[in-house]
């Protein structure tokens, strides 16, 4: 069975149609696994006896690749870090047995930057994976595992993260559509948490359909999550049909197109996608989020802050990787944290350390706060005057592998994603276009309010008609 193309909806009329089996899926997607795998590395595992023993049980289930930082029961949960070396998970977090529940089969972990903290995969402490489109480039990150195999084609669609931009930076390097939901849309219980007032899980899809059936699988109140919502779940599926942006007010914020750094190629490819929203019926309106340029500060103080807190638990005491070395506890805990924990999560863990520290919570973190504040008042006065944001998504198209050495460089992939997930609102990186030199992919960014992800995808489904990339 050929992956090339197979989304959700195309899988789900197979197996409606009786033309195939989840067995079937399941067996084509290892088949992929294991003839392309090698090359692109998206892949850390891939549990084929579990899968079709699942697939056995609900013949008209959906096999899809989970990035290895969520708990799914019986299989490990590495976090791309050595430090979990051997852990393996006793139960499903909430999204993975929403999924079971409604026609899903979680069958493969796909690499991640150590504990979701880079821009690029290139922290996963356990392989490289590369962008399917060049395999000289990265795939993005943090979330370049479930990328990679879906802009791939080695499975149907994936789950990833966001934290400040780990789902819709990745997706732009690798051609698919990435959705991060507004805070609180999704359980983050069984996720390993990065920082808990950011992360969120969403879909990795092929197509906005595929996404909007996803999100409605994964999203709704959970009590083992006291920051999910009881909002009602829309059918987010139903509402795409008839999208148009026919009278759609898109919101314009200069402040994304002044940046320092912004690729020619993106800048074109996004400018036209104004154009071409525009053509469509569009209304275009120009919007001002002043408090952007400090978005990234921001986010480089609450981020580490809460990453030093959750990943304090990470001690080589009751699971995965415990020194050899140590003689006392206090060492015991010392070496086995600076064994199993890379350069990148040690770096944000003594940012961290230090913004919280006495004497400088205030002056760091709790400003931090303040001015996250008046960046979320910039996005509620903007969807005052419009409907949705178009920005660019990465400020660049996928870099080479090794190119981008720099931290502060490559903080800078998230400059256009960090403010909308710091503002807890929806957010979407669609495919957009491509290169001129090269062929590399591009995507574009819609942003709505908090809980608007109904009008967000009816929005992207009507950008995905008019370009057909």
């Amino acid at each position: 069975m050929e992956l090339k193309g197979l989304g959700i909806k195309e899988a789900k009329a197979l197996l409606d149609s009786g033309d195939a089996t989840s067995s079937d899926l399941v067996k084509a997607v290892a088949e992929e696994y294991r003839a392309r795998n090698g090359e692109i590395g998206a892949y850390l595992t891939f549990d084929e006896e579990a899968a079709l023993k699942l697939a056995a049980e609900n013949p008209k289930a959906i096999p899809i690749a989970i990035k290895d930082l969520i708990n799914v029961k019986g299989q490990p949960c590495t976090c791309g870090s050595k430090i979990l070396e051997g852990y393996v998970s006793p139960y499903d977090a909430t999204v993975v047995r929403n999924l079971k529940a409604n026609g899903f089969i979680p069958c493969g972990r796909v690499n991640m930057d150590e504990f979701a903290m880079g821009s690029s995969t290139e922290n996963s402490a356990l392989g490289v994976t590369r962008n399917p489109y060049d395999l000289s480039r990265v795939p993005g990150g943090s979330s370049g595992g479930s990328a990679a195999a879906v802009g791939g084609d080695l499975c149907i669609a994936a789950l990833g993260t966001d934290t400040g931009g780990s789902i819709r930076q990745p997706a732009s390097f690798c051609n698919c559509v990435g959705v991060k939901p507004s805070y609180g849309r999704v359980s983050r219980f069984g996720v390993t948490a990065f920082a808990s007032s950011l992360d969120q899980v969403g879909p990795m899809t092929k197509s906005v359909e595929d996404a909007a059936i996803l999100l409605k699988a994964l999203a709704g109140l959970d009590p083992m999550d006291g920051t999910t919502s009881d909002m009602p779940v829309p059918d987010y599926a139903k509402a795409l049909e008839g999208a148009s942006l026919k009278g759609v007010k898109i919101g314009i914020p200069k402040e994304y197109f002044d940046v320092a750094g912004l690729d020619a190629e993106v800048r074109r490819i996004t400018e036209e996608s104004v154009k071409a929203c525009e053509a469509a019926g569009a209304e275009l309106v120009e919007v001002s989020l002043p408090h952007t340029e400090y978005a990234m500060s921001v986010y480089y103080i609450i981020a580490p802050a809460e990453a030093s807190a959750n990943l304090a638990r990470f001690d080589g005491v009751r699971y995965g990787h415990r020194s050899a070395h140590a003689k006392d506890v206090l060492s015991l805990y010392a070496k086995s944290r600076a064994e199993g924990f890379g350069p990148e999560v040690k770096r944000r863990i003594i940012i961290g350390t230090y913004v919280l520290s006495s004497g400088y919570y205030d002056a760091y973190y709790g400003r931090a706060q303040k001015v996250r504040a008046l960046i979320k008042r910039d996005f509620d006065e903007a969807f005052a005057k419009c409907d949705a944001l178009l920005t660019p998504c990465a400020p660049t198209p996928a870099f080479k592998l090794g190119e981008v050495l720099d931290p502060l460089t490559m903080y800078l992939n998230d400059l256009s994603t960090i403010p909308a997930a710091l503002a807890g609102v929806a957010a979407d990186s669609i495919p957009a276009g491509f290169t001129r030199e090269g062929g590399l992919p591009v995507g574009v960014q819609f942003i709505s309010g908090a809980f608007e992800e109904e009008k967000l995808l009816r929005i992207c489904k009507a950008f995905e008609n008019i370009t057909n990339i």
